[in-house]
Formats: C-alpha cells, sequence, structure tokens
C-alpha cells in the first residue's frame, strides 16, 4: 500500500465509509475544509479539519461545541 502522504488522501483515508472528500474548499489559519459527500443520507457536507497544532493547543471540546452549535443551522447555503 502506498504511503499516505498529503492532507486530501490523509482525510479521505480516515473517513472512508463515512463520507466521500470530493475536493479542498478553502484553508485558513485555523482549518482546512473540504466539501463532501454523506452517502448515508444522500447529501453534500463540509468536513473541517483542524491544522494539527492548533487542535492540540484549543483541544477538542471547542471544536466540538461549534460542530453542534453548526448543525442546529439550517440555510441552503450552509
Amino acid at each position: 500500500m502506498p504511503a499516505v502522504t498529503n492532507l486530501t488522501d490523509r482525510i479521505r483515508a480516515a473517513l472512508v465509509g463515512h463520507y466521500e472528500i470530493e475536493r479542498e474548499v478553502g484553508h485558513g489559519g485555523m482549518a482546512t475544509v473540504f466539501l463532501a459527500r454523506d452517502p448515508r443520507h444522500d447529501r453534500q457536507v463540509a468536513v473541517k479539519v483542524l491544522h494539527p497544532d492548533l487542535a492540540a493547543s484549543i483541544g477538542s471540546e471547542r471544536f466540538l461545541r461549534e460542530v453542534r452549535i453548526t448543525a442546529r443551522l439550517s440555510h441552503p447555503h450552509i
């Protein structure tokens, strides 16, 4: 098996069976965002991946709080 070298390939490998990564949408100082497909619910989703150094410093709870808040939003452009 070839070594997984770039971020997109690593994310695809980690999410296999859950989401199908289509492409990178953007990146910034905190994270990289990917457009993905949720095959179980037949819909497009955004997958946000924190940069490793930031994830270690802020911890998972803050990130999970953002996930919970975002999941409650309902808007055609989100």
